[in-house]
């Protein structure tokens, strides 16, 4: 990747310093501050030359592909209120598991590892509120019975694509771009 740092950088590439970048928070050689504003820095590169300094203290990470946490983490409230908010570092697949509880989860401030999340629902009597961010662009391919499903759509703006998913049974799942909607803080 340094041989021609004057390319442009692919979603590969972000790809490959992420998973170096997590393979790092996950031995302890980064704080969870220090990892979420190169992450950051990381999926705003636009040049491979920009991606070299972000990885250039840190060893290097087999290319089998990203660490597990990057791509995938689950959040279950089981009788009880989850509420997930401020700067932290969210998956590219999130399955947010609700029975008989209550799940908040605030995307608008969280650091993305890339232009496209999923976000899979899976709840039973109960409510999950997800906030996104505002220029965000939101596909909504759940469904719901017996139950309430209210998601705000596209934005023209170049955010993030969020990819909402799974099903929702005798519950209500809420996707917004404020708090309006929030009556479980």
């Amino acid at each position: 990747m340094t041989e021609k740092p004057d390319l442009r950088a692919s979603d590969a590439d972000r790809d490959r310093v992420a998973a170096v970048l997590g393979e790092a928070l996950a031995t302890g050689r980064l704080t969870s501050v220090e990892h979420a504003d190169r992450l950051d820095a990381t999926y705003t590169a636009t040049m491979v030359g920009e991606l070299v300094p972000l990885t250039h203290d840190l060893p290097d990470v087999p290319a089998s592909g990203a660490p597990e946490a990057v791509e995938r983490q689950v959040i279950d409230a089981t009788f009880s209120k989850i509420v997930r908010k401020g700067r932290w570092v969210a998956s590219r697949r999130t399955r947010l598991s609700a029975r008989f509880g209550a799940l908040i989860i605030d995307l608008s401030d969280a650091v993305l590892p890339g232009r496209e999340i999923t976000v899979e629902t899976a709840a039973w009597f109960s409510k999950v509120i997800v906030r996104v961010p505002t220029d965000a662009h939101v596909i909504d391919e759940g469904s719901s019975m017996f139950g309430k499903r209210n998601v705000t759509g596209g934005s023209q703006a170049d955010g993030p694509l969020i990819r909402v998913t799974g099903a929702s049974k005798f519950s209500k799942v809420i996707v917004t771009r404020g708090e309006d909607d929030w009556n479980l803080r």
